[in-house]
């Protein structure tokens, strides 16, 4: 049975009775003047230094701004370097380098820890179109006797989100377009890198409003199962390595975002709901951080669209992307945003 304890902190506001734990969260920082849309997140585990690459989509393209920030442990600004027009998604750090999912260029790229805002980009690999480029249909049993058939479609462009090392420095990387997981062996070293495809699965698509399929990855902690978000069909899936069948964990955790499994327990940043979700193993919700409070001096209280979490030490930190995706004007709190947050919590005890 797991057990969650929690040492008294002035932010953390536990559950009454039996049921999720609630906790609030607190801003740790701002994103620099003319910089917005904090999406993808990363921690140097020896320094706690923290590492942020935006998803500036905005139209026309050259109005956006994207960059890799730098930031200390407390959350001050310590270097900026400029990517420019081409949205970038998930970070991960390894080995000295911090890589950076280019979504727009469709390319894994990389740069020393200790960039500056003059540091030379380095291209690992540049992913594909495949074929197809949509992923299966699905078949769907309603529970009134009906079916359902759902055709995916795609344009082909790799929709490259999430990713997730193992000790071995091989990367997995999902792609949310194409409905794919790829693998790149001994990503840290090769040179040059090649990708395989691990999975094409229709529970990789979706048709929701949301428009990301897979997203997030994490591998357990023998490295055994990875484990994977659906943004757009909220579920958490798993899936047996090296390539076996895609398995439905968890379901309704809507906008199921950036993925991370530590302590046992799968933290999700639920980005319709503005929270950060903790599921156990068997998927029942077990945490349950922030929520959105309102807009103050441009920026949010609390949660709005999270996108990703990373661990450091006893705080969870969180990116608000505060993006909005609907084409209608004055629906979304995330319009009212004019100045871009990271948050943070701090990470119950568990037993």
């Amino acid at each position: 049975m797991l057990a969650i304890a929690l040492t008294v902190q002035p932010q953390v506001a536990s559950a009454s009775g039996q049921g999720p734990l609630h906790i609030a969260v607190e801003q740790l920082t701002e994103l620099p003047s003319g910089v917005r849309q904090p999406e993808g997140l990363a921690i140097d585990p020896a320094t706690g230094e923290i590492f942020v690459g935006t998803f500036d989509a905005r139209m026309p393209e050259p109005e956006r701004n994207n960059q890799l920030l730098r930031f200390s442990r407390q959350g001050k600004l310590l270097e900026q370097r400029r990517f420019g027009a081409t949205p970038l998604t998930g970070l991960a750090f390894a080995q000295g380098k911090v890589y950076v999912r280019n979504f727009g260029a469709s390319k894994l790229q990389r740069l020393p820890a200790t960039f500056d805002a003059s540091t030379p980009i380095e291209d690992v690999v540049t992913f594909k179109a495949l074929t197809p480029a949509a992923p299966t249909s699905r078949h769907i049993d309603n529970p009134e006797g009906s079916h359902d058939q759902i055709v995916y479609g795609s344009s082909g462009f790799p929709g490259i989100n999430g990713m997730v090392f193992d000790r071995a420095g091989n990367l997995y990387v999902s792609d949310s377009f194409q409905g794919a997981i790829y693998r790149i062996t001994q990503a840290t070293a090769c040179s040059p890198c090649e990708v395989s495809v691990v999975s094409r699965d229709a529970l990789l698509g979706t048709s929701a409003p949301l428009p990301f399929g897979a997203n997030g990855l994490a591998l357990s902690e023998d490295e055994s199962t990875l484990y994977v978000t659906n943004a757009g069909d909220g579920r958490l899936l798993r899936m047996r390595l090296p390539a076996g069948p895609l398995e439905i964990v968890a379901e309704s955790v809507f906008g199921a975002d950036g993925l991370l499994f530590h302590q046992g327990l799968f933290w999700i940043a639920s980005n319709q709901t503005d929270t950060v979700v903790a599921l156990d193993e068997t998927g029942r919700m077990r945490v349950r951080a922030g929520g959105f409070i309102g807009i103050g001096n441009g920026a949010p209280i609390g949660l709005l669209f999270p996108a990703s979490t990373a661990v450091q030490n006893e705080w969870m930190i969180v990116t608000n992307l505060s993006l909005p995706i609907t084409p209608m004007k004055g629906d979304e709190w995330e319009e009212e945003v004019s100045r871009w947050t990271l948050s943070r919590f701090r990470l119950p005890f568990i037993q």
